[in-house]
């Protein structure tokens, strides 16, 4: 019975050892006390290039703080924004490649930090139902990097995501429109209609707010008092000439076409009904 007891506890001890002479192996690339600058930096970047960016983001932090004020440090701070840019921590990342920013303004590498710092803004940026800080960061840093790098090979798609999250908050005020038509605040939707299609007339959401518009206002007017109508579906024909000009090939024009019909036939209405009052108004004076 005690030959199989130490037979079991000579075997658990190996097992340890092995385990632990693995460990120890396995963690030879991380950084240990008395390795050199140059060793440390090697170990982060092996690490960083094995795609081992948890381990990576501590070993260039380690780099920074101990070589700070050297190409080292330069190197790592740049790095460590890749790293978290890498393992799709996009905040930190923006936070790390602004840090670069800072420090090394002049840095042959700039062109690469400002595009993927407005990059992780980019990734950052939430459907359009959310709050749009994220999506506005995005938008001036790819313009400042535009403005920065016009003959830049990434200038096109630069322009392509800046297009792209301004049909998002265009989406978002014609969605807030919208909401609006459909709770009978006809005042608040043309509001939010006109914002759409001020800020973002490049966006489809601009085309489809105008033809909106002009429905907004027809029903406005039909709900209106008598004294407030003909100025309201005045706007809705107004509305449809804006639409006109901006879109004359758009597929909706029918749909607006509808629309302001229903605005000039009332309008016709009201004329007529105007006429009517004159001509009793003149009869009684006689």
């Amino acid at each position: 019975m005690k030959t199989k007891n130490v037979s079991r506890l000579k075997s658990g001890i190996l097992l340890l050892l092995i385990a632990l002479v693995g460990i120890t192996c396995a963690r030879k690339d991380l950084i240990k006390p008395g390795d050199t600058l140059p060793q440390a930096f090697g170990k982060a970047k092996n690490l960083f290039e094995n795609g081992e960016y948890g381990d990576a983001v501590q070993a260039f932090e380690t780099v920074i703080r101990i070589g700070r004020g050297t190409e080292y440090a330069k190197d790592a701070q740049f790095l460590l924004a890749e790293s978290y840019f890498n393992d799709e921590r996009y905040l930190l990342a923006a936070s790390e490649y602004e840090r670069f920013q800072s420090l090394y303004p002049n840095s042959p590498r700039r062109e690469e930090v400002d595009f993927k710092n407005a990059y992780c803004y980019y990734e950052l940026s939430p459907r359009f139902k959310l709050s749009q800080q994220y999506t506005r960061t995005a938008i001036e840093n790819f313009r400042l990097f535009n403005s920065r790098y016009p003959d830049s090979e990434r200038v096109q798609e630069s322009a392509e995501y800046i297009s792209e999250m301004r049909s998002k908050l265009a989406r978002k005020l014609y969605n807030a429109a919208d909401l609006y038509m459909r709770t009978d605040r006809y005042e608040a939707a043309i509001i939010y209609y006109d914002l759409t299609i001020d800020r973002y007339p490049e966006t489809e959401w601009a085309e489809r707010a105008l033809v909106n518009e002009i429905n907004a206002y027809v029903i406005y007017a039909d709900n209106s008092v008598s004294s407030k109508q003909r100025e309201r579906y005045t706007k809705a024909v107004d509305s449809y000439e804006k639409f006109l000009q901006l879109f004359p090939e758009s597929d909706l024009r029918s749909r607006a076409e509808n629309y302001v019909d229903d605005a000039r036939v009332a309008l016709a209405e009201l004329g007529e009904l105007s006429d009517d009052s004159n001509v009793t108004a003149s009869t009684d004076n006689r």
